[in-house]
């Protein structure tokens, strides 16, 4: 936890100076509260560096498609000349993932992670897929991780901004 803490803290103060006046100065303790209270719920006083980097991506405002690259990088494992994630890989993302929505009591069941890793294989013989399939089947919004684009898209709409006035 010392170094999570440790690290939210550098990442926080940068953001900072990059953003000055738009970074609440709690939010590295905010933030590491949020990661104890999703992955360290019998109070151990240890997060897995993988689970942290899930929610922490998650929850950034890059780009859905950086944030899918990004998840596959830190879940997959690399094969010869090709990086591959396989399903228990991609079990251990969406179990890590969903902690997210389930701190607001919006979890889904250990089954929709079954049915979601069954659909992304689907039709795949080998034990483990290249990243293109894996983007692609995060591209149809697999309804185990429909959260994700849907805040990332009321995220989007923060910065529109219209010309028109209402009465």
């Amino acid at each position: 936890m010392q170094q999570i803490s440790r690290m939210l803290m550098k990442l926080f103060q940068r953001a900072r100076l990059e953003k000055p006046g738009q970074v609440d100065p709690r939010a590295a303790e905010f933030t590491l509260n949020l990661l104890v209270a999703m992955y360290d719920r019998s109070g151990t006083g240890y997060v897995k560096t993988r689970c942290v980097a899930a929610a922490l991506i998650s929850l950034s405002g890059d780009t859905l498609l950086a944030k899918y690259r990004a998840f596959f990088q830190f879940y997959a494992i690399p094969d010869g000349k090709e990086t591959l994630i396989t399903r228990s890989a991609l079990r251990s993302l969406l179990t890590d993932l969903n902690q997210i929505p389930a701190i607001v009591g919006e979890g889904c069941t250990l089954s929709c992670v079954e049915i979601a890793i069954h659909d992304c294989f689907h039709g795949v013989l080998n034990a483990a897929i290249v990243e293109e399939k894996f983007l692609s089947w995060l591209r149809s919004e697999p309804a185990v991780l429909l959260w994700l684009p849907t805040c990332y898209r009321l995220s989007a709409t923060e910065k529109v901004s219209h010309q028109a006035r209402c009465r």
